[in-house]
């Protein structure tokens, strides 16, 4: 068959056929639920050097022993590279999930190795635990907003998020406890909570220690279980760890945790703690996904956490991301126009600023970018079209400077658009549309 056939003879060109992708057709009823990120495009120009990103959420790995790891890391191809470089079992390294239970001592958390599932990052433990329990319908409760790769997990099997508001002090039980009620009258069926209590991402909030009781006991009143993911959990600026939620309830709680952000990112090691039932149907998902997480990458952690002041690391990134924290409040109070406001974190990587009523923080993301500055529009942290009055602002990454630079950029184009809001009204309206799954800029 030749270029120079006419159109209709060829393949994907039949009537009926999307010429654009032939394989429209066969896919699963479920993929229509997985869509791209509006926004990637633009985060390929906002990587470029001359752009400030407070988009992504990329841990400042400038503050690692760069030349001890990587002396680590030839010690251990040297020494164990027969193993390192083996496959594994699903289940982790050993000593790996021992070393686990001794970080997760520290926020009252008491586990048994046997009971750790290590991942592929925890976003492949909160896809497994969506696999596990939810059929196409089911219904999980989230914050409002809620992390981006968790709405894009949920989307992908085909539940349904209904989303519960936070104020400053996290959770509102009273709101939840309406949710479940509200659901049960429908006939819904809730399969679980889904909470990031601590330096809520992309919210900035933390769950009241006084409010985390109140909440398990609503979820058990209603038979509902609670997945807790606490990536941030170790970054609170004052040295502070809060009780996990798991330490609370350990029979209705699946604990996800990673070194992403305590560690390294890139070497995508994160775990899952669930009850014992629950953890062998985690090591079956586990292997029908990746057969085993990487076996060097899981011994490279457990060799840093064995040979390194990782308590001292972790020391070391809360003192960077606190003047980083510091650095955004203080341009934000100085920069922003009248009618902004946003939360003030003590912990994590996130501002979330709601500006004035009218701007469209979607729409307005390209005139932004323009202007060299980047963000995470609010709309991708919910599953039902809200967030078009918020942004997610991050501040883990870039410099002190780049960060007031950054805020400074972006003041002058909310100002622009509340003056163009003034002249000619409010912007348009939007189509609502389905979760976003989400690249690194997002994440």
């Amino acid at each position: 068959m030749t270029a120079s056939q006419p159109p209709e003879h060829r393949p994907g060109s039949e009537p009926g056929r999307n010429n654009l992708d032939p394989h429209l057709d066969r896919y699963a009823a479920r993929t229509a639920g997985m869509t791209a990120s509006e926004i990637r495009a633009l985060f390929a120009v906002a990587s470029r050097p001359e752009v400030v990103s407070l988009a992504g959420g990329m841990p400042n790995l400038a503050a690692l022993p760069l030349d001890s790891l990587s002396n680590q890391m030839a010690e251990l191809i040297a020494e164990d590279g027969l193993t390192a470089l083996q496959y594994g079992s699903a289940h982790g390294v050993p000593a790996l999930r021992e070393q686990i239970c001794e970080i997760m001592a520290m926020e009252g958390i008491t586990g048994h190795p046997d009971d750790i599932v290590v991942t592929v990052g925890s976003q492949m433990g909160l896809d497994m635990v969506t696999r596990l329990f939810c059929d196409p319908g089911d219904v999980v409760i989230a914050e409002g907003p809620s992390y981006v790769g968790a709405l894009g997990s949920f989307a992908a099997y085909q539940a349904q998020v209904i989303h519960v508001a936070m104020d400053d002090d996290g959770l509102v039980p009273e709101n939840l406890r309406e949710a479940l009620t509200q659901a049960e009258k429908h006939g819904k069926r809730v399969k679980f909570l889904y909470t990031i209590p601590n330096f809520h991402n992309p919210a900035g909030v933390t769950l009241a220690v006084e409010r985390r009781a109140e909440i398990l006991e609503i979820c058990r009143q209603h038979d509902v279980l609670v997945v807790e993911d606490n990536p941030y959990g170790l970054l609170g600026f004052n040295g502070q760890t809060y009780p996990a939620l798991r330490s609370m309830d350990p029979d209705n709680v699946v604990y996800l945790g990673s070194f992403s952000k305590t560690f390294a990112s890139g070497l995508r090691v994160g775990w899952v703690l669930a009850p014992h039932a629950v953890r062998e149907k985690l090591v079956l998902a586990a292997e029908s996904a990746t057969l085993c997480p990487p076996t060097l990458n899981q011994l490279v952690v457990s060799r840093y956490l064995e040979t390194h002041d990782w308590k001292g690391q972790i020391k070391t990134f809360r003192e960077n991301y606190r003047e980083r924290r510091d650095a955004m409040l203080s341009a934000l109070e100085q920069h922003l126009p009248e009618g902004c406001t946003w939360t003030r974190p003590d912990g994590g990587f996130y501002v979330w600023v709601t500006v004035p009523e009218g701007v469209d923080t979607k729409a307005m993301l390209p005139r932004a970018v323009t202007a060299r500055v980047a963000y995470a529009s609010g709309t991708g942290f919910y599953a039902d079209g809200f967030g078009s009055r918020q942004m997610r602002l991050s501040y883990c990454y870039p410099t002190p400077e780049r960060i007031r630079e950054g805020v400074r950029r972006l003041a002058g184009v909310l100002e622009s658009e509340m003056d163009l809001m003034r002249t000619f009204g409010s912007v348009t309206t939007r189509a609502v549309s389905g979760p976003e799954f989400p690249g690194p800029d997002t994440a």
